[in-house]
């Protein structure tokens, strides 16, 4: 399935706050999975010094995480596919 990075701008954002908008992102997924629309959060990156967030979703198309993020209310800037690098 493709992967697709949500890329965030977050200034200001908290380590709670982040781990709450990961855990948001966790359970949307899995209601929005158990409605048809499949999409999973993987993981995320977090730059403090440029206050910049990276995190990835498995998902058939951008559509299913751009609507995963604004359910969950987690701010993003753009949304592009894009390859999951993780060794075997």
């Amino acid at each position: 399935m493709p992967v697709f990075m949500a890329d965030r701008f977050l200034p200001g954002i908290t380590m709670d706050q982040l781990a709450a908008a990961q855990k948001a992102a966790i359970e949307t997924g899995t209601t929005m999975t158990s409605q048809g629309k499949p999409v999973r959060y993987l993981r995320s990156t977090f730059v403090p010094s440029e206050s910049r967030c990276m995190c990835l979703f498995e998902a058939p198309n951008s559509g299913n995480v751009r609507e995963l993020n604004e359910t969950a209310n987690i701010p993003f800037n753009r949304i592009v596919e894009a390859e999951d690098l993780t060794p075997a």
